[in-house]
């Protein structure tokens, strides 16, 4: 296990910390550099008092003086070994040379302000994402299957607001902050990172890392954390199938049996694994989707709907349409259809728009 601690990031715009240090460098020395020129060119209004000498009688100022000037009235240390002595020198230190030194100290000291206030914001955007937290979705692992499962919610309908992603790695962080997620950084088997998650208030948990017995440890910490999440969990191997349902997911995807089966049904035939394929790709052609029974449909065979019915979820149990059981329709059931992509998988179809969904009623 990574002894990482946790750590909450939110996402923002992408800028460069080494381009924005040296960007500030720069504007110091361009400042410092043109102080020292102007002060030269006008070395006959400035005296050297510590350096009065046969070869410089009156005092009057080299390049290196002329820079050795500009530093040190620039960072107010001011040893008045050198001053302006004609009132041209004076007038362009009150009007010039001052605003520089006031640009110069803003420039240095505004990195390190910019730094305070920067953490001031980070922990202010942190506390208040906190405080908006509640009934999310957390993703345990940010790899390939924990990015399609974000990409599926927020085409469904899910605010990338609710998403809030755990994974120790620093390009699970990057590509999280790509994709405009929260983060928290850390090992998710570890309590006091998935409470920094908000997984004791979340509605869904998606658990989905590259290990299995890393997803067995997680679920069952997310279940000890909260009783009534909804756990769905991903598995490599068939085996850890049922102790990944011990340990309190609610529902298990076994990704290795997955793909074997879409490379056994492309091989025997290669149109229905093109169905197989398009089923699982979003935003063309089919999809599989969820919706709820309209008032219009109660008492009718799934078999007779519009929609392709293909289950039909009653009681928290899935039937498949031919089941006896959902012969006739009931309030309160839900149906798993197959329809059109450019349908919203959580709307009824167009021209049932206006119709009221077939919920039980509360007594």
């Amino acid at each position: 296990m990574s002894d990482v601690p946790a750590q909450v990031s939110l996402p923002e715009r992408p800028r460069s910390p080494g381009w924005q240090l040296a960007r500030r460098l720069l504007v110091a020395l361009a400042i410092l550099v043109g102080t020292a020129l102007l002060v030269y060119l006008d070395r006959g209004g400035y005296r050297d008092n510590g350096d009065i000498s046969a070869a410089r009688p009156n005092g009057h100022l080299t390049p290196v003086d002329a820079l050795y000037y500009a530093t040190v009235t620039l960072s107010t240390t001011g040893y008045g070994d050198i001053a302006p002595v004609s009132e041209t020198a004076r007038v362009v230190n009150a009007l010039i040379v001052t605003p520089l030194r006031i640009a110069f100290l803003v420039v240095l000291i505004g990195t390190t302000i910019e730094v305070l206030a920067q953490r001031s914001r980070d922990l202010f955007r942190i506390g208040r994402w906190r405080r908006n937290m509640g009934q999310h979705v957390v993703i345990v692992g940010y790899g390939t299957k924990g990015r399609s499962a974000v990409e599926t919610l927020v085409n469904n309908g899910i605010n990338r607001d609710s998403i809030v992603v755990v994974d120790p790695s620093p390009q699970a962080l990057a590509d999280a902050h790509t994709d405009q997620l929260a983060v928290v950084s850390g090992d998710a088997t570890r309590r006091d990172v998935l409470r920094r998650a908000g997984v004791a208030t979340a509605d869904q948990v998606i658990v989905t890392t590259a290990r299995d017995d890393t997803n067995v440890l997680a679920t069952l910490t997310v279940r000890q954390l909260n009783p009534d999440a909804k756990i769905v969990a991903a598995v490599r191997e068939q085996e850890n199938a049922a102790l990944m349902r011990q340990s309190g997911a609610n529902s298990v995807i076994i990704s290795a049996d997955a793909v074997g089966r879409l490379l056994g049904l492309s091989t025997l035939s290669p149109t229905m694994g093109s169905v197989m394929e398009d089923l699982l790709t979003y935003g063309e052609g089919l999809e599989v989707a969820e919706r709820e029974l309209l008032v219009n449909e109660v008492g009718r065979q799934p078999q007779t709907l519009p929609d392709q019915v293909i289950a039909v979820v009653r009681d928290e149990k899935v039937y498949r349409y031919f089941d006896p059981v959902v012969a006739l329709l009931a309030r309160g059931d839900r149906l798993v259809v197959v329809r059109p992509a450019k349908e919203q998988p959580w709307a009824p179809r167009p021209g049932t728009h206006n119709e009221d969904f077939a919920v039980e009623d509360d007594a």
